[in-house]
């Protein structure tokens, strides 16, 4: 893989104190997840929902677990499923191994709700919209946040329904559902999020001068972008990874037209 921008962004990682991954739906792609770019990628991994004329934004809006749970959690029970069973690419464990031998160590910011960081051995991870792996009260009757280890959902593939019985909430006996931020949501319970938002500041503060790697984060939702450029804004250390949208504003930062694991492997592979 020829790149001048490599070089370079080799040459800001090998001079780091310390390392900032940001990290969008690009991210688990090598890993054989699917990337919701726009309708047709997300029906190209879900049919059935073209067939029903859902696309990504209407299926994951928190209504659907009050007016037909079973499509609800059809969908994210799949999604659960799947996320349990993929092992994270390479490329996390040559950040994960780089971030360790940094000074300051490394953290992660993620609009991803997979839990692929923490499989992969990252301590301290802030994911911006939640987790599968942690299920909140639908109403919600109260402020608990507990994990979906329990959890098991039978899925009809063919029309992407759960069979009961479904998640319920432990302490009003309602339906429950994964906490996570999804679109139109007024209902999600955000202090777990909140936590890991307070520690990574903390970080922050004790490591101004951190690298940031950016991975896979569009301009679709732009949350994980716009946290890359704000924790890059007074040192211009941003490596933007993304094959189709690497471009980086006013040229503070290094843009790689490349997909996630390559560039972590030419990177950070020796």
């Amino acid at each position: 893989m020829n790149d001048d921008g490599l070089a370079k962004a080799a040459e800001l990682l090998a001079g780091a104190s310390a390392l900032l991954v940001c990290a969008g739906a690009g991210m688990g792609v090598d890993s054989g997840l699917p990337d919701f770019r726009g309708d047709e990628g997300f029906w190209r991994a879900y049919p059935p929902y073209a067939r029903l004329g859902l696309s990504f934004a209407e299926i994951a809006d928190p209504r659907h677990f009050a007016e037909d749970p079973e499509l609800a959690w059809g969908f994210y029970g799949h999604r659960l499923d799947l996320y349990r069973r993929t092992e994270p690419h390479a490329g996390f464990g040559l950040l994960l191994r780089h971030g360790s031998r940094l000074p300051g160590g490394a953290a992660v910011f993620t609009s991803n709700v997979d839990g692929q960081f923490q499989r992969a051995g990252f301590e301290l991870v802030a994911e911006a919209h939640g987790s599968i792996h942690h299920l909140q009260c639908t109403v919600p009757c109260g402020p608990d946040i507990w994990p979906a280890d329990d959890v098991v959902l039978h899925v009809d593939e063919s029309t992407m329904k759960a069979r009961p019985p479904l998640p319920s909430c432990p302490n009003c006996g309602g339906p429950a559902r994964p906490n996570i931020l999804m679109f139109g949501d007024f209902d999600w319970i955000s202090h777990r999020t909140d936590a890991q938002m307070r520690a990574l500041d903390e970080w922050r503060r004790a490591n101004r001068d951190a690298v940031v790697v950016e991975v896979g984060a569009g301009r679709a939702v732009p949350t994980v972008r716009r946290y890359a450029e704000l924790a890059s804004a007074a040192t211009g250390a941003l490596i933007r990874i993304n094959p189709r949208e690497p471009e980086v504003r006013h040229n503070r930062g290094i843009s790689l037209p490349h997909a996630a694991l390559p560039a972590l492997t030419a990177l950070l592979g020796s």
